[in-house]
């Protein structure tokens, strides 16, 4: 069976580009979703309630994100990376101990989403330079999401 390649205007370099961009968006997603959950589960201390609800909404957007970016890339005709070491090898953001306080999880989810917010606005100008609209417009999305998470966790430190 033939796969077909997009003919939605974009150049083949400017899609690739792109997609580039989106496989790290995706590995560094799917971390900072992973990293999330377990925290979720091994949080302890007196704010374990709120925080324990609020890493699980949290997760729960992730992991949604997580899809709407694979569905991105399958949009402009690429294939996802193959499994967790795949995505791993692609990932800028890193796991974190086992043994963190609920602080210390604070601290780490908070350095992860402004440092996705940093990655976000570089591959919004790209995609703006490539011509991708539709991809901006998704980016742009995304930003505004960890904005908001990155806000909530701030302010749980305060």
């Amino acid at each position: 069976m033939k796969t077909l390649t997009p003919q939605t205007g974009l150049s083949e370099e400017h899609r690739k580009n792109i997609v580039e961009r989106l496989q790290i968006l995706l590995a560094n997603t799917y971390v900072l979703y992973t990293k999330t959950q377990v925290f979720h589960w091994n949080v302890e201390g007196l704010l374990f309630h709120s925080l324990h609800e609020m890493f699980e909404e949290q997760y729960e957007q992730l992991a949604e994100a997580v899809d709407e970016i694979a569905e991105r890339m399958r949009m402009l005709g690429a294939k996802t990376p193959n499994g967790l070491q795949a995505l791993l090898s692609v990932a800028t953001l890193k796991e974190s101990p086992a043994d963190l306080k609920s602080p210390e999880m604070i601290q780490a989810l908070l350095d992860d989403h402004e440092q996705l917010c940093r990655q976000l606005r570089e591959d919004i100008e790209v995609a703006d330079e490539m011509d991708d609209v539709g991809t901006e417009d998704f980016l742009t999305a995304r930003l505004q999401a960890h904005e908001k998470l990155a806000w909530m966790l701030r302010s749980s430190v305060a």
